[in-house]
């Protein structure tokens, strides 16, 4: 059964139960599991704290979704029938699609790990607790969300080794000036990087500025993220930009320059 909550409803829903101080209230997001009781208690959750909602139960009906309208993060069963999550996530994520979280009933580490290189922003085992969800869900899409504002005058974007970052636009540029897509993970990750270069940062440090304590990551799931974001800018001629310092964590080694 696949369905569509208004955001009317559901930001009413979420104001008669209290929750009002999430900023993305009103994100769209889609649940895409082929067990239907999961859908509803997860939709219905959701929609109580003011996301609008829709569902589907494999990628037939997930692309029919899509092109409702934009989603802004799909939570995304592994096991479906057809097209697996994997098979999705690796789909969504080199096209440049919404953030997505996977979830999933086998629980291995290994499993985790390689929805992380496919370019999942966070991972779950089933079955989870659905105010845990919501925590992940929130702090994705604020890490999304935490570049279009500037602070304290500082510049737009930051330039490194021919490299250019854009806050504002979320993008990365190479020397060649070819665009380079990242993961909303990534891209916290490196901004974490080239806000503090040239300073040995621990894995406990990257956990609390590229992902948030509340999303309980995990250390190995930052060798992940940095493995990935190494690899790309590799592809672009980056060389050694992210070394590992033994036994103590990642060092960004270039200068950084802010520029507008």
């Amino acid at each position: 059964m696949e369905s569509s909550q208004d955001p009317a409803t559901a930001s009413a829903a979420a104001s008669t139960s209290g929750q009002n101080t999430d900023p993305a209230r009103g994100a769209r997001i889609l649940i895409v599991d082929d067990d239907p009781g999961i859908r509803d208690v997860v939709a219905d959750f959701l929609g109580r704290h003011g996301y609008s909602i829709d569902t589907a139960s494999d990628s037939r009906t997930m692309e029919q979704a899509l092109a409702r309208g934009p989603v802004d993060l799909v939570v995304l069963d592994v096991m479906l029938p057809g097209e697996d999550g994997l098979a999705i996530c690796r789909r969504l994520s080199a096209a440049d699609g919404p953030a997505i979280i996977m979830l999933s009933a086998m629980g291995e580490e290994t499993d985790r790990i390689v929805g992380l290189e496919l370019g999942a922003d966070d991972y779950l085992p089933k079955p989870c607790n659905p105010r845990e969800l919501l925590a992940r869900i929130r702090a994705v899409l604020r890490r999304r969300q935490e570049p279009r504002t500037i602070d304290d005058g500082m510049g737009a974007a930051c330039e490194f080794a021919g490299w250019r970052l854009d806050l504002v636009r979320r993008e990365l540029r190479s020397p060649q000036s070819v665009v380079v897509n990242l993961s909303s993970g990534e891209f916290s990750l490196l901004r974490a990087f080239v806000e503090r270069p040239q300073r040995v940062l621990t894995r406990d440090q990257l956990l609390d500025l590229a992902r948030g304590r509340e999303s309980d990551a995990y250390d190995r799931a930052i060798d992940v993220q940095i493995s990935r974001l190494r690899r790309k800018l590799d592809d672009g001629g980056g060389g050694e930009l992210i070394r590992t310092i033994r036994s103590e964590g990642y060092m960004f080694t270039s200068k950084v320059t802010r520029t507008p």
